[in-house]
């Protein structure tokens, strides 16, 4: 376990130099900065595990500091401790409102520094821990999350829903309530053109979340999501979502992090639909469902999934990816039972020419 790193950036001296000593005693590696800009280069050079910051500087204030940190993503999670000689509270709103973690008033003493250090830290590392992709790693990530002062029982009011295959999870055009946690099954997210014809824009496995883009722009729903077998869906009310996000930077942070996965698959995805083949873009989808829902590496990966699914994954006719996958099965690529496709060459489908 490395030393933790702190960051102290205070324009006084002696408040500086004393504070200082009593981090380095508890066994702390700690940096120095005297006035907010220089605080500023040394977070993004050194990237500390907590910045503890004056308000009150010449130059850049400590709120110019956190403003300034925050919008980098690489030091935005780090906890962020300001420290004033006010004690009045609209300095403390006016700090927790920006994403401060924590705030102590000068004169303060070395019990009130190193517990408000050592909890901060704590609760860091905490969230910083990847969490089971499961209904158990979910409950364990919201309780974590609401560890955190600013935090009001979030998800407490959190349903698990039940859907059968083919059932809707949402409607395009539909307004947003919440977002959603896949424990169980499979689901498909698709936009539909003025005919009726699907273009299938996502597939979600268990331990994914969904339904969170249009929650965040305010926005109708601009796909529908359809259980592609029975699901178990855990839904998180949007007021709780909100309050996670804007709760803690931490938080925030880490769940970004987590949503964020699918946005270059999907760019991904329209460039392949716009240069590649029909046969290079079946092949490419069948790897597709090998990578998202593949459990055992050890066996050959089968899914049940109808022809015209796999349509609207690639962007084509049904009939032409039945003929396209009559080739495949013939050169040995895939196996077909009904709707149950068996992968048999996966490495041959990854290297298909377009």
């Amino acid at each position: 376990m490395h030393t933790k790193r702190i960051l102290l950036i205070e324009d006084n001296p002696e408040m500086r130099d004393n504070t200082a000593e009593i981090l380095e005693l508890a066994h702390f590696e700690v940096i120095t900065a005297e006035n907010g800009k220089e605080g500023v280069k040394l977070a993004k050079q050194t990237q500390p595990d907590l910045i503890i910051c004056d308000i009150m500087m010449p130059e850049l204030d400590g709120y110019g500091v956190l403003h300034m940190l925050s919008k980098d993503d690489k030091t935005a999670p780090i906890p962020f401790i300001f420290l004033t000689a006010k004690a009045e509270k609209n300095d403390y709103r006016k700090g927790m409102t920006m994403g401060a973690d924590d705030y102590l008033t000068k004169p303060y003493d070395d019990v009130e520094l190193l517990s408000a250090v050592e909890m901060r830290i704590q609760k860091s590392e905490r969230i910083k821990a990847e969490f089971r992709r499961t209904a158990e790693g979910l409950d364990q990530f919201i309780e974590e999350a609401r560890s955190f002062d600013s935090l009001s029982k979030l998800a407490e009011d959190k349903k698990v829903k039940h859907f059968r295959k083919k059932d809707t999870v949402y409607t395009e055009g539909s307004y947003p309530t919440g977002i959603f946690f896949l424990q169980k099954g499979k689901v498909k997210a698709y936009k539909a053109n003025e005919f009726g014809k699907e273009y299938i824009t996502d597939l979600y496995k268990e331990g994914d979340f969904f339904g969170y883009v249009d929650l965040l722009q305010g926005v109708a729903y601009q796909e529908t999501a359809v259980a592609l077998e029975e699901a178990e869906v855990s839904v998180i009310p949007k007021d709780d979502f909100f309050s996670l996000l804007q709760g803690s930077r931490e938080v925030a942070s880490k769940f970004i992090k987590i949503l964020s996965n699918e946005i270059m698959e999907r760019e991904e995805r329209l460039l392949q639909l716009a240069y590649n083949s029909v046969r290079k873009r079946v092949a490419e989808a069948l790897v597709m469902l090998v990578n998202r829902y593949q459990e055992d590496k050890n066996k050959p990966f089968s899914m049940a999934i109808t022809r015209e699914d796999i349509a609207s994954l690639v962007g084509t006719a049904t009939e032409t990816v039945i003929r396209t996958l009559s080739d495949f099965r013939e050169e040995k690529l895939v196996e077909m039972k009904g709707s149950l496709i068996t992968i048999l060459n996966y490495d041959k489908l990854v290297r298909m020419r377009n």
